[in-house]
């Protein structure tokens, strides 16, 4: 029975945050709705801004539960301006917290609402969330072959034309790393050695298609590159090797005390312009990023473990930035289902919603 007690009280930790979060989104997606439904007739720029602040607050929420709620202190080093840019954030990625930490950044930045990500394609099925990530100004790609630099590169070109504010996430390794599937970190690095380049070890050999069209296709539009590095503290097991990085769950449960985040913020006329050459620039970075790993996890004196080198600053996110969001969209949704009527809109907001979305996505990408 105490066990019983233990793993109940130790769901909650999660259930509660995801109902917060799931449960809203209806509210959310019904007044996005209305908003792109009454800006039709309306320059695109205005949609924009409107929806730029309604991602905000919906964002904002998210961040009190992954921030606020759990407690963990979020490590800064290197570089992150205080005024808001029109930037690419290039990252490692191994597990979907990875998500999170973009928005971790960008809110300290007062650019919440500007974070649109490129994305694999099977994501635009997500319920509700699909859709809307595409009609925030996210990028659904294919990979390799598959991958349709026409269609990207449209899909920026009309960002730039409405002017939108751009802080657009891609994960270059295409996939996360994950040490419990070895042989996915061994093909990347049997590629490498292919290819002649370095073999690396706690990331994955980076792709370069998606960030050179966008880079490319942006390159006047742009501010500057963000190059992010992102690790988990406590992802070491007791033989000292590097295990899975919490997933939103585990995070929400409070398994992470810390996330450390090095950012180098990169001028665009330090970057080739030619695929090629911007092939290999990548890749440097990549090796930047393993040798901060490696320091990371991997330091033979164990104090300088578990942090990046350099100077760091602890930041810590204020309630005031987060708990208005919670405290609006809670109270919003709860006064839909007080209501029978209501609860039948947000039933019906799900079904339909989530059926009109993959209906779109599937026709327009």
């Amino acid at each position: 029975m105490l066990l019983s007690l233990v793993l109940h009280t130790y769901s909650m930790r999660y259930v509660l945050p995801a109902a917060v979060m799931m449960g809203t989104a209806p509210t959310y997606v019904l007044a996005w709705g209305a908003w792109r439904l009454l800006s039709a007739v309306l320059p695109a720029r205005f949609y924009r801004e409107v929806d730029d602040r309604l991602y905000t607050i919906y964002q904002s929420m998210v961040l009190f539960f992954f921030e606020n709620y759990t407690g963990v202190q979020v490590i800064i080093y290197g570089d992150l301006p205080k005024n808001k840019e029109n930037v690419i954030y290039l990252s490692n990625h191994q597990c979907t917290v990875d998500w999170i930490i973009a928005d971790m950044l960008a809110i300290r930045q007062n650019a919440l609402g500007h974070v649109r990500y490129v994305l694999k394609d099977g994501l635009k099925w997500l319920p509700l969330y699909g859709w809307y990530f595409s009609q925030h100004g996210g990028v659904y790609v294919k990979r390799s072959a598959k991958f349709n630099e026409k269609e990207m590169r449209e899909k920026l070109r009309t960002q730039m034309k409405a002017e939108t504010p751009m802080y657009l996430v891609i994960f270059p390794e295409g996939t996360r790393y994950n040490p419990e599937i070895p042989k996915v970190i061994a093909d990347s690095q049997s590629f490498a050695e292919k290819e002649g380049l370095a073999i690396l070890k706690h990331v994955l050999t980076p792709r370069v298609k998606a960030t050179h069209v966008a880079i490319d296709t942006m390159k006047d539009y742009l501010d500057a590159v963000y190059d992010v590095t992102v690790a988990y503290e406590g992802t070491v097991d007791h033989k000292g090797q590097r295990k899975l990085a919490p997933s939103m769950t585990e995070f929400l449960c409070k398994e992470c005390p810390r996330v450390h985040i090095f950012i180098d913020r990169i001028e665009l006329k330090d970057i080739p312009e030619e695929q090629m050459y911007m092939r290999r620039w990548l890749h440097e970075r990549f090796e930047v990023k393993d040798k901060l790993l490696i320091e990371f996890y991997d330091a033979k004196d164990s104090k300088r473990r578990n942090k990046f080198p350099g100077k760091s600053v602890h930041s810590k996110l204020s309630l005031k930035k987060t708990l208005p969001s919670l405290l609006f969209l809670g109270g919003l949704t709860a006064s839909m289902l007080l209501t029978e009527s209501g609860r039948k809109l947000y039933v019906k907001t799900w079904i339909y919603g989530t059926l009109i979305g993959c209906l779109w996505v599937s026709i327009k990408p």
